[in-house]
């Protein structure tokens, strides 16, 4: 008998939590996709639904999209610059606004969208009525596990998406011999063909094809685009198995092994002439001739070292034992729990591993996970602040080479944004803009009061110099060095004197997605120098002229940058002591809008610290107060935003509080942020934050527990990473650090600060010679490779 039962009708016995508190369990299925669990191998994706009868897992892989290789650039962009600057300058917002509109967007002017591949379909012939159900998901193994029972037999489901062998592996089980019959079939939104070449195998093949209706944040583009195929191979253990009609059916076995290969004719932004089936016959022909348990074991070996180099323990609260989605409900009813933060901060660190690896895409808008064709906002790489934030917490929270995919989508950028800077601006350099997508492309997309905005590659580019700033590597500021000079030069060329002051300002530009009230009262949006640019350019030019003098090259070019450096616009105070979002002290159109781009410098810049610049951080204090008074951070991303200037601000009662608004108002049962709809930026900024509170290093120095709320006043974290090559430990008790672990890998001096006065010593007891320069802050001398306890 076929079992196909809704969800919520399963009859489940208490469950106890399990013995892992690094697992997300629930004690039923998925009833949509924002209840079902995520795998990831960087490359290949999965959802996991956990349905007893009928159970479905949604498939992604990273390079699925629509398109094809498109150059996006519209040459009569560069004729209406001079225009477009002259009406802005005269105060004409709108005329300037217009013909941004109409004369200087990219052709097309949207970008196009990540795609979902295809679906597994399982069926089960189960007897018996279902109990005892529990779906989880063990971030410690990257597991997603089913089980329950029917009758007197208990049915398993394990799912992994493993990276070293690039395929998802599906283990089916049951503890009564022959006890398992299935079925098994493939399926695709796409345009797509399924055949059964053996008895135990199934190829699905499909091509993307334009639709007929364009829907969303999606540009019109004709076929062809991306062949594209999924491969099933079942291997089971007793019963038989055979396939016809488009699906394999086995019959009374112990267990099964279902591999999942799949893969698409993309080989980069300009081609798309691959073989998609010579991707699956590799990933396959090396899976299936391996045991479950050497598959799951390579797994593991290559997910833990990873994922265990950081962990954290913030306390329990009394909503412990109770399913995530349980847990998350208390705290929507004012529970605190310290635990269920945790558990967020280590999501956001499995998230990043399952969905970014070098030799793949980055994390896009959704990380690797979409079941739409037509995704919110295109499921891209939106670059006025989502993609910067999903990698916020890659070098700090110690997993600093998963940066790597986000470093080959900025080289890829500054080849398709040479030719938008000329192209569109008669620059020389590198530019782009808020949006980009697979075919990188970098022009002003989706209208000019969100595409017209030239600072996403400069934005990119402190992701660069961050790489070095953690770990040293000199070979790397190499690399980045001519990306960096070319970003620059792009600034040079473009910036423009500002006719009240004779500041260098951008010009046309935005500040990202707000609008301001004109003196005519009309709306605008397109305006010069708005207070984020200037903030990114200086702290651009500023980490460019470091790496030519690290580096030792060209000294001149450095000085230019010092000198337009020094020509910016400097933050500006209003009448209220805020700071302003743009030149002139203009009426916000929305003034709890989600975007807060002037306290750039607060986070993730350093302009504004509480010590260095405290009437800067003071002013930027008054403009999150007023900005949230007016029902800001309604949003994810921008609450998770909203963490990180708490914890800058060390205020850890901030902290604490928006945490929780961020799990009780903005994260989906799964612990997927919710913008909404779903967006992962939230996640990854969210577990950031986190990070920051305890630990932070932008500003000259490493401060222990700088923003620790009173609700986490005993706890540890290890492996955190700070600037300047420095790895840590930390354990507090009653809010006072009580000891730390520094491990040295550069060999730097360290200054220290934390909330209690501290001594210093090698990890085998030998005294350390240090100065204490303030009561709570501690510098001393360090080895490379050496170890040093705080107590």
């Amino acid at each position: 008998m076929i079992m196909l039962m809704s969800p919520m009708l399963l009859l489940c016995a208490l469950a106890a939590p399990p013995a892992n508190d690094l697992t997300l369990w629930y004690t039923h299925p998925a009833s949509e996709w924002n209840e079902a669990v995520p795998v990831g191998n960087g490359r290949l994706g999965a959802m996991v639904f956990g349905g007893v009868g009928e159970d479905r897992i949604q498939i992604n892989e990273d390079t699925m999209w629509s398109g094809h290789p498109h150059d996006y650039t519209n040459p009569e962009a560069l004729e209406y610059l001079p225009k477009v600057r002259e009406r802005i300058f005269a105060g004409d917002f709108a005329g300037a606004q217009r013909l941004v509109d109409k004369h200087m967007l990219g052709n097309p002017n949207r970008l196009q969208a990540y795609q979902p591949l295809a679906d597994l379909l399982l069926t089960f012939n189960h007897e018996g009525e279902p109990s005892d159900y529990r779906r989880s998901l063990d971030l410690d193994r990257a597991v997603a596990t089913v089980s329950y029972k029917c009758g007197n037999t208990t049915f398993t489901r394990e799912i992994f998406s493993t990276a070293d062998d690039g395929v998802i592996i599906v283990r089916l089980s049951s503890d009564a011999p022959g006890a398992l019959s299935f079925e098994a079939a493939l399926s695709s939104p796409h345009m797509h063909s399924v055949n059964c070449p053996r008895s135990n195998h199934l190829i699905l093949q499909g091509e993307w094809t334009p639709p007929e209706k364009v829907e969303g944040l999606m540009g019109k583009m004709d076929g062809p685009g991306l062949r594209f195929e999924a491969w099933l191979t079942v291997v089971a253990d007793g019963g038989s198995v055979k396939s016809g009609g488009g699906k394999i059916t086995v019959e009374s076995a112990d267990t099964a092994t279902l591999v999942i290969a799949a893969g698409t004719s993309y080989k980069n932004f300009n081609d798309i002439s691959g073989d998609p089936a010579d991707i699956c016959r590799k990933t396959t022909g090396g899976a299936v001739h391996k045991t479950y348990q050497d598959l799951l074991a390579a797994h593991l070996a290559d997910y833990q070292p990873l994922f265990r180099r950081v962990s954290l323990d913030l306390g329990d609260g009394p909503s412990a034992h109770l399913p995530t989605n349980e847990r998350l409900k208390a705290v929507q009813l004012g529970a605190d729990d310290p635990g269920l933060a945790a558990l967020y901060f280590q999501y956001g660190r499995y998230l990043l591993i399952a969905c970014s690896r070098p030799g793949g895409q980055p994390a896009n808008l959704q990380g690797m996970w979409n079941d739409s064709m037509a995704p919110p906002w295109g499921s891209k790489w939106t670059t006025n602040i989502n993609a910067e934030m999903n990698y916020w917490p890659a070098e700090v929270c110690n997993l600093a080479e998963l940066h790597q995919p986000l470093f080959d989508l900025i080289d890829g950028c500054a080849q398709t944004g040479r030719r938008t800077a000329s192209i569109h601006y008669g620059c020389r350099g590198w530019v782009l803009h808020h949006n980009t997508d697979i075919w990188r492309g970098t022009v002003p997309v989706d209208g000019s009061g969100s595409g017209m905005w030239p600072t996403g590659g400069a934005w990119m580019c402190r992701h660069l110099w961050e790489h070095y700033a953690y770990g040293g590597d000199r070979r790397f500021l190499e690399h980045a060095w001519p990306i960096m000079k070319e970003a620059s030069l792009f600034f040079l060329d473009f910036l423009v004197p500002e006719p009240k002051h004779g500041w260098l300002v951008t010009c046309p530009s935005i500040s990202p997605e707000n609008k301001f009230v004109t003196p005519d009262g009309r709306k605008s949006a397109v305006c010069a120098g708005p207070a984020m640019d200037s903030l990114i350019i200086r702290e651009l030019f500023t980490n460019t002229s470091r790496a030519a003098e690290i580096l030792g090259v060209d000294a001149e070019f450095a000085r230019r940058l010092d000198e337009a450096r020094a020509k910016l616009p400097p933050p500006l105070i209003g009448s209220h002591g805020q700071l302003l979002e743009w030149l002139e002290e203009y009426e916000e159109a929305e003034p709890g809008h989600r975007h807060m781009s002037h306290l750039y410098g607060l986070y993730p810049g350093d302009q504004f610290t509480v010590r260095g610049a405290p009437e800067l951080a003071k002013a930027a204090r008054v403009s999150l107060e007023r900005r949230l008074e007016q029902g800001g951070g309604h949003t994810g991303w921008s609450r998770a935003w909203i963490i990180n200037f708490w914890a800058r601000l060390e205020d850890g009662e901030k902290v604490h509080e928006n945490v929780n608004a961020l799990l009780a108002k903005s994260t989906l049962p799964n612990l997927f942020d919710n913008h909404p709809p779903f967006q992962i930026d939230g996640n990854f900024g969210g577990a950031a934050g986190i990070a920051e509170s305890l630990l932070q290093s932008h500003a000259g120095e490493i401060a222990l527990l700088p923003a620790l709320p009173r609700a986490w006043n005993t706890g540890r974290f290890k492996g955190l990473r700070a600037r300047g090559g420095f790895e840590l430990d930390a354990e507090w008790k009653d809010g006072r650090l009580t000891r730390a672990i520094i491990k040295s890998t550069l060999g730097n001096s360290c200054r220290l600060r934390s909330n209690a006065a501290l001594a210093v010593k090698t990890i085998s007891g030998e005294p350390t010679e240090f100065q204490r320069p303030e009561d709570t802050v501690l510098q001393f001398s360090t080895q490379r490779g050496q170890t040093y306890v705080i107590e």
